[in-house]
């Protein structure tokens, strides 16, 4: 087997892996139970937890900022938390990536009113989806649930007495990655390439990178101050240092699986010596599926040489 055909089958691996385990997770969620919770980390910003990437919300006159829209049968409670701490509309929504459970209420906020926000690509990538992974072709989003307002440059918003900057991050999570910047609240919504539990996640099939990533912790890294609220796509809100730490997390668990794949180890041999046992303990909400997902995309990048 050629070099070519081989890196392309160790990408396609990981890929179909991570598909099939969001969509599992997607499948085993009763929305019925899900309750959301508020949590108020500054003056007028907000953070919603349901089910799915944790949503921020800017709140004031100008109507309200929303920064992601989790799972669309949760719409109608998220409308209905929102009204508990503002009596304004939701005006804007900001998609961090293009994954369901931050895009997919999308088509309901833009029908209450609401002006998308994206990256070009993650626009198209809603518009164009990947083929499942039995190679049943994507579904195309809805018109109503697509951005209408796409950019591949910083964009800044003066809205609510703040300025909000949406700031690409190059090829991390996915190619279509932005963070959220609040100036004024010095606070930092990073999407998924930034999680405080769990392993880190990358999505090779939908453009993410394991330099990406590396590169965009750094950026958000140099972003933040000593007392910047950073809101990840999931988990607790935490600080720089837990930026530091997932960094490092990073690079420590490539510098571990970096020479089991020099000796020509295959995945299954790697995955069978627990290269990540010594950062289990240190990792909040780790699960054997995260860890060998993790191990999985490591595997594939440092193979394909894009370490």
């Amino acid at each position: 087997m050629s070099l070519i055909k081989r890196q392309t089958l160790f990408t396609l691996t990981a890929a179909l892996f991570f598909i099939a385990s969001a969509q599992a997770q997607q499948q085993q969620i009763d929305y019925n139970t899900v309750e959301i919770k508020t949590n108020k980390i500054g003056d007028n910003l907000y953070t919603l937890e349901g089910a799915g990437g944790t949503i921020s919300a800017l709140t004031g006159p100008d109507g309200i900022f929303l920064v992601d829209s989790q799972f669309a049968p949760l719409t109608d409670k998220l409308v209905a938390a929102l009204k508990k701490i503002s009596n304004q509309p939701i005006r804007y929504l900001v998609n961090t990536h293009v994954h369901g459970d931050h895009t997919g209420g999308n088509e309901n906020f833009a029908k209450q009113g609401a002006i998308l926000f994206s990256r070009d690509q993650l626009r198209a990538r809603l518009a164009n989806p990947n083929p499942a992974p039995d190679g049943t072709p994507g579904k195309p989003a809805p018109a109503k649930a697509l951005p209408v307002i796409t950019y591949d440059n910083q964009v800044t918003l003066h809205i609510n007495n703040e300025e909000v900057r949406l700031i690409p991050i190059r090829v991390a999570h996915t190619d279509g990655d932005t963070l959220v910047q609040f100036t004024k609240q010095d606070a930092l919504a990073t999407g998924d390439y930034f999680r405080s539990t769990g392993y880190p996640v990358v999505d090779l099939t939908n453009g993410g990178t394991l330099r990406g990533i590396l590169d965009g912790l750094g950026a958000t890294i140099g972003r933040a101050g000593p007392k910047t609220k950073i809101i990840p796509g999931h988990g607790p809100i935490t600080d720089r240092n837990g930026l530091i730490a997932a960094r490092d997390l990073i690079l420590a668990a490539r510098d571990k699986i970096s020479p089991l794949v020099a000796q020509g180890k295959t995945v299954e041999e790697v995955l069978a010596l627990n290269p990540t046992k010594e950062f289990d303990a240190k990792v909040d909400g780790v699960t054997p599926q995260s860890t060998e997902r993790f191990v999985r995309w490591l595997y594939t990048e440092i193979k394909n040489g894009k370490s």
